[in-house]
């Protein structure tokens, strides 16, 4: 009897050795993105959104930022003397008067810390539709990193803020100096754009029930509803205390003055020999830039406390 000739290469077709592991690097890109717009806490200063690259392979630099050192120079006046430009003057001088050469130079941002996750799904256990798993399972994890950054990016604006002051307790007049104060801070540093101040539940709650904050003086506050959107020039957010650090409890700030970031190394599935599944995975990188001169342009306040 002529025995069968058996095609292993049809045995070794199926899903499992084609795919041994699966990348969802794009898919978790697009996951963190989305998600650090609905929930991440200090948004508004990187500009709205996390700059996040997958496929990296770099693991000190995330990019390079063009910058000047070069101040703007302003001319006193435009020159029409007869020799400047024209007579004796020609091809030796401007009536724009002397010119700055502008050269930008390539700063480097390194990334500043890590990330994993590392997770297992098994066919037997899971009691969800496979593919529907690893679908959540990506969005929790989007939302868990996406609560690292907003711990992150606290720190790294309080590291970054030029501008300490103190407020004694949440008083209406000492709520009010706070913020005359910054208020008049930012105005001389001739600061330009949208003022953002994130604040914790304490100040949030003392800004609310301000008597300044009446329909009367046509505030944006509404102590039925417990909102206010705007105080002294201000964005308020309420943040959750655990983002600020020490003792401070509020960070204000022109929007969009820093840039956050983060690099996917890698995002998959892999067969599991431990287990009938597979081993949900991922490591990243990340990081926050701020030009030195946008420092200017972050202040910080602290609660003074009186000891035991």
């Amino acid at each position: 009897m002529k025995k069968r000739k058996i095609d292993l290469q049809l045995f070794a077709a199926g899903e499992n050795n084609d795919l041994p592991a699966r990348s969802y690097q794009m898919e978790f890109k697009k996951l963190l993105e989305a998600v650090f717009k609905k929930q991440a806490y200090f948004a508004d200063f990187f500009g709205g959104g996390i700059e996040a690259l997958d496929g990296v392979q770099e693991n000190e630099t995330a990019f390079y930022v063009k910058t000047s050192d070069i101040p703007v120079v302003v001319g006193s006046a435009y020159d029409k003397d007869a020799n400047t430009a024209f007579g004796t003057g020609t091809g030796k001088s401007s009536r724009f008067g002397e010119r700055t050469e502008v050269i930008y130079s390539n700063t480097p941002v390194k990334y500043t810390w890590e990330w994993v996750f590392h997770e297992g799904i098994d066919r037997h256990t899971v009691n969800n539709d496979f593919d529907a798993a690893i679908a959540d399972r990506l969005e929790l994890q989007a939302r868990a990193k996406t609560a690292k950054f907003n711990d992150a990016h606290g720190k790294f604006i309080s590291d970054s803020a030029a501008k300490e002051v103190s407020i004694a307790d949440y008083t209406a007049d000492n709520v009010l100096e706070l913020f005359d104060t910054l208020s008049a801070y930012f105005n001389n540093i001739e600061a330009v754009g949208t003022k953002a101040a994130k604040v914790n539940s304490s100040l949030y709650n003392a800004i609310v029930n301000h008597p300044l904050m009446t329909t009367a003086k046509n505030s944006a506050a509404s102590v039925a509803e417990n909102e206010v959107t705007k105080f002294k020039g201000f964005i308020i957010q309420e943040v959750p205390d655990g983002l600020f650090k020490n003792n401070e409890c509020c960070y204000a700030y022109i929007t969009g003055i820093g840039k956050a970031f983060t690099g996917i190394n890698t995002a998959r599935t892999i067969e599991s020999e431990d287990f009938d599944g597979v081993a949900l995975q991922g490591a990243g990188r990340a990081g926050e830039f701020i030009l030195p001169d946008n420092k200017k342009a972050v202040a910080k306040a602290e609660l003074l406390t009186t000891g035991a």
